[in-house]
């Protein structure tokens, strides 16, 4: 199957440089228009899509949306691919995250993998969860080409465990409606390509 991952228009938090992980934000104005241009691209340039999943998230739900609307297609809720929770440093921005948790900010530790912020996911867990879902569409959707609707980290991790390995993990992003494209099948055992480096923090 042919996997379209695209990452949701833009957030005031997006505008803002701050952390939103779970928080349930949407689109703001800027964000739509982009989202609304993409969906008239898409349809235009595009092969069909046969189905259109989505982060449950307020900005990716959204964003499926307006895509929905333009592409004809059901919006398919998935929590596996909800953006990661970065706990204490949830509606900061880096400047105010160094400065109310020094501690941790001098740890790196929303760059490590196996710790984060309290109250929040480690990189593990997400690539976890994130795997899981990847494994389940697999397995379920073969033969399909599938539009996501997702995250910035979510996108981190299905690169890297399907096309990329980890070596960039940090470095690369997916902008606010950007799009990644990959091919999940079943053969050799599963989807998934890669796993992260066991030793090291970052």
């Amino acid at each position: 199957m042919e996997l379209v991952v695209i990452r949701h228009g833009e957030t005031q938090a997006n505008a803002e440089g701050r952390y939103q992980g779970a928080l349930d934000i949407g689109l703001n104005e800027s964000g739509q228009r982009h989202i609304a241009r993409l969906a008239d691209e898409i349809a235009a340039t595009q092969a069909p899509f046969d189905r259109l999943l989505a982060s449950p998230l307020q900005r990716t739900r959204e964003s499926a949306t307006i895509l929905s609307r333009q592409l004809g297609l059901p919006v398919e809720l998935v929590p596996a691919f909800r953006e990661r929770d970065v706990g204490l440093f949830e509606g900061l921005t880096q400047v105010e995250a160094r400065t109310r948790y020094p501690e941790l900010w001098a740890r790196n530790i929303t760059r490590r993998w196996a710790e984060s912020p309290p109250g929040g996911e480690t990189i593990d867990e997400v690539i976890a969860r994130v795997s899981q879902g990847l494994t389940e569409l697999a397995s379920t959707m073969q033969g399909e080409r599938i539009l996501l609707v997702a995250h910035g980290v979510v996108a981190k991790v299905i690169r890297a465990v399907t096309i990329a390995g980890f070596d960039d993990f940090f470095e690369w992003q997916l902008p606010n409606g950007g799009m990644l494209s990959v091919r999940l099948s079943l053969a050799d055992g599963g989807p998934l390509r890669f796993s992260r480096p066991l030793d090291g923090c970052d």
